[in-house]
């Protein structure tokens, strides 16, 4: 079944936890939150004082999502505030294989992000590795932009490849995703939406969670 992950960049921070709540309510599986450091992508957003703050109030998987350069930097304190996934991306260090490890060995899963320009070629030697790969959608950085379509033929390759080799590893896609594009990546392979706009944006953000799912599973 396709997972449901509420990006809480979209979320009305005066009443966070109020929202966290909705989505867990209405079957969200997944909690994404976008860590910006103001250099690998322009925006600057959270850090792992909020991962803490909401961390008790849910028993969603925490799924943080570094587009910040030097990873290996933030894990620690990450884990500690919380969270049971990280994922960091291909384009922010050269020491790939070493972040991995290291998310693993703070007890976490680990996942690879590829920007829609990145191919899937960087993660050759890496895939047996990983607990998910993220394909981006947009541009890094910022919410509410455009889905990118040429991405849909790099979800449908990879989710091919990870059912050839039996592989447990799972595919997430962030960005423009809503009730029309829902459909497209979860035909291409998609096994995890990332939904902010289209949820926490919308004036019943539960029927919203519930809707894009169902819209997802229309194959």
């Amino acid at each position: 079944m396709i997972q449901m992950a509420p990006s809480i960049l979209s979320a009305d921070f005066s009443r966070l936890g109020e929202q966290v709540n909705l989505v867990e309510e209405a079957g969200a599986e997944v909690l994404h939150i976008d860590i910006m450091d103001g250099h690998f992508v322009p925006n600057l957003t959270f850090g792992p004082a909020l991962v803490k703050s909401i961390r008790a109030q849910s028993q969603m998987r925490f799924d943080v999502h570094l587009m910040v350069n030097e990873p290996e930097k933030f894990i620690g304190d990450f884990a500690a505030a919380g969270a049971d996934h990280i994922t960091f991306h291909l384009e922010t260090t050269p020491h790939v294989h070493r972040v991995i490890q290291q998310i693993k060995e703070h007890g976490m899963t680990a996942g690879v992000a590829l920007n829609p320009s990145t191919p899937l070629d960087g993660l050759k030697y890496i895939l047996e590795d990983l607990d998910m790969v993220l394909l981006m959608t947009v541009n890094p950085g910022f919410g509410g932009q455009k889905f990118i379509t040429n991405v849909v033929p790099k979800i449908q390759v990879l989710h091919h490849h990870l059912t050839q080799t039996r592989s447990a590893c799972q595919i997430e896609v962030d960005g423009g995703i809503n009730l029309e594009t829902a459909p497209v990546v979860g035909k291409a392979g998609a096994h995890i939406l990332v939904a902010g706009a289209a949820v926490f944006s919308q004036p019943d953000p539960q029927q919203a969670v519930k809707d894009i799912r169902q819209a997802a599973s229309l194959k």
